[in-house]
C-alpha cells in the first residue's frame, strides 16, 4: 500500500503545450510568458482566464476599452506592435504554477527574434518567464530586457493599478526611437 501511493506521488504532472507565437513584421516589442495556464489551453488562447491581467493592462497602456473577442484582442496587440510567446515549448506544470513547471523544452525564441529584427524589447511576463529565459537562452546585446509583474490572478499581491505603473514600461519602449530608452524604464536588474 506505501509503495503504491510513493509511485503515485511521482507521477509526472500533464504536459502543457504552448501555442504559435503571435508576432508580425512590425513587432518591436516581444513579451514573454511561461506555459499557457489551464483556462488558456481549454480555451486555445493566450491569457484567456477571466482574472489575468494581460488584456485590461494591454489595452489601458493606449486608452482602449479591452476588446471582448479574442481575435480582435490579437489584431490590437499586432496593431501596436507587440509580439507573443511563451518560453516553454513543452513542459510539465500542475494546474497553472508556473512554480511547479519542470522538464521544460524552450521555444526557438532566438529564431523568434531572427526572424523578427525590429524587437527592441524582450518583456517577462513576471519572474517565472525571466527565470526560464535565463536557463535556456543568453541575454543579446542591443536588446532590453523589462521585468515585470505578472498578470496571473496567482499573482495578486501588486494590484491593477501597480500593475499597470510597471507596464508602462512596454508603451515607453514603443514610443521610444530605435536607439532611445527612457530612462523611465523598469530595466531587469538581474
Amino acid at each position: 500500500m506505501k509503495k503504491a501511493r510513493l509511485d503515485h506521488s511521482l507521477s509526472a504532472a500533464p504536459v502543457k503545450r504552448s501555442f504559435p507565437p503571435i508576432a508580425d513584421d512590425r513587432a518591436r516589442v516581444l513579451v514573454l510568458g511561461t506555459l499557457p495556464g489551464e483556462e488558456s489551453l481549454r480555451r486555445g488562447e493566450y491569457y484567456a482566464h477571466p482574472r489575468n491581467l494581460f488584456w485590461p493592462i494591454l489595452f489601458t497602456l493606449f486608452d482602449a476599452i479591452p476588446a471582448a473577442k479574442y481575435d480582435e484582442r490579437v489584431t490590437f496587440d499586432t496593431a501596436h506592435r507587440i509580439a507573443l510567446r511563451d518560453v516553454g515549448e513543452i513542459g510539465e506544470r500542475d494546474a497553472s504554477a508556473d512554480a511547479t513547471i519542470r522538464r521544460e523544452q524552450p521555444n526557438a525564441i532566438d529564431r523568434l527574434l531572427d526572424a523578427h529584427p525590429l524587437i527592441r524589447a524582450v518583456a517577462f511576463n513576471g519572474s517565472g518567464a525571466r527565470r526560464l529565459y535565463d536557463r535556456h537562452f543568453a541575454r543579446r546585446t542591443g536588446l532590453t530586457y523589462l521585468a515585470l509583474p505578472s498578470t496571473s490572478p496567482a499573482h495578486a499581491r501588486i494590484d491593477f493599478s501597480g500593475k499597470l505603473a510597471r507596464w508602462m514600461a512596454v508603451r515607453e519602449v514603443l514610443f521610444a526611437g530605435a536607439d532611445f530608452i527612457a530612462a523611465s524604464l523598469v530595466p531587469d536588474r538581474r
